[in-house]
């Protein structure tokens, strides 16, 4: 099915625009603040999917597509590419993010102990139906009396490293800045590790869930048990053109390591992470990354199935430009049919047997 251009009807199309605009009403900045406030795990998602990490114009592309997230990552991800690269931040160390949630399915003693955070995991999900009767939901305040957990916590690949439990990791002399960019570079296959894992860290979070559910399931190579979720936030160090270095700020991440696969006598680890506070799709992403390999062409832990099912910005591009005129493509499988039943009617007319030609079956 080909691609078609829509021409004509400029006036209809402007219109058609002012009624969308029309429904949202005014768009302020009063209005991008709230939402940026309120939804901070909404703001969370568009930002790691735009690959973009910046709560206000996150809000803003929210509030200006009236929260259709596909067309909030559109927008966004389009402005990041009218901006200037300044610079390249040094690899983040596990160790060194301040840590405000951090468990193991794996483990129950860990280095640095178990420990929850902010979560819902535990909680019954009821909807707070009072608040549309006029009284307002306050949440309970958090014991302030409890001793807060160390902001940083150590790694525990690295610890079972130490146990030798994980194979020994890597020493890489690779830069940062000779690190491929899936923002500037395409994707091919087969894909790099590095490729791989910045893919998943944009990619839709449903999608991402979806065929990672379905690994879970039973499609994929290696059910996941989760080693290590970490979420917290983690400074952006980069080098001043003078040499020295400093934080430029700090961004919320999500990191997830699974494992359930021996491979020469270690544990095998999956891994995934993304901006912003997103355990879902960190679990789901590692798991795809940990049935990677050896996996089947054409299956749902296949990467290239994976990776391209799940690029947002491509998908529903894809699958919006089919409301675009295909008036042509359409009248001939029309054509096809008719002419088929023309020659069918004629052979029955005549008493023979139609039997059509493979050229001449309409498809859809």
């Amino acid at each position: 099915m080909a691609y078609v251009a829509t021409r004509g009807g400029e006036k209809a199309i402007e219109q058609a625009e002012r009624l969308f605009r029309q429904d949202l009403g005014t768009i302020d900045a009063a209005r991008v603040e709230t939402i940026r406030s309120t939804m901070p795990y909404l703001i969370d998602r568009v930002m790691g999917e735009a690959s973009l990490y910046d709560e206000e114009l996150a809000a803003l592309a929210l509030a200006q597509t009236g929260g259709e997230l596909s067309e909030a990552v559109l927008v966004l991800r389009a402005w990041r590419t009218t901006q200037p690269r300044l610079a390249i931040s040094r690899p983040v160390q596990q160790h060194e993010i301040l840590t405000q949630r951090r468990i193991s399915a794996a483990f129950k003693d860990i280095p640095g102990g178990q420990i929850l955070g902010p979560t819902l995991d535990y909680s019954h999900r009821v909807l707070a139906t009072d608040v549309l009767e006029g009284k307002p939901f306050a949440p309970p305040e958090v014991d302030k009396a409890a001793s807060p957990a160390p902001a940083q916590q150590p790694s525990l690949a690295e610890w079972q490293r130490q146990q030798g439990l994980v194979a020994p990791a890597n020493a890489s002399d690779v830069a940062p800045e000779d690190i491929p960019d899936l923002t500037r570079e395409p994707l091919l296959f087969p894909a790099s590790r590095a490729h791989r894992l910045q893919s998943l860290a944009r990619a839709e979070t449903g999608g991402v869930l979806a065929l990672g559910y379905a690994a879970m399931r039973g499609y994929g190579n290696a059910h996941p048990t989760v080693n290590e979720l970490r979420i917290g936030e983690a400074n952006v160090v980069v080098r001043h053109p003078r040499g020295t270095e400093f934080s430029a700020g700090r961004v919320r991440v999500s990191q997830a390591e699974v494992t359930s696969k021996e491979k020469g006598g270690y544990l095998e680890l999956g891994f995934a992470a993304t901006f912003g506070w997103n355990e879902v799709k960190v679990i789901a992403a590692a798991t795809l990354d940990l049935n990677s390999d050896e996996a089947p062409v054409g299956s749902a832990v296949h990467e290239e199935f994976y990776l391209y099912h799940t690029e947002s910005v491509e998908a529903s591009g894809f699958c919006i430009h089919f409301k675009l005129p295909h008036y042509v493509t359409f009248q001939s499988i029309l054509d096809a049919m008719r002419d088929a039943k023309a020659k069918k009617a004629a052979a029955e007319a005549k008493g023979e047997t139609y039997v059509a030609e493979p050229e001449e079956e309409p498809a859809l």
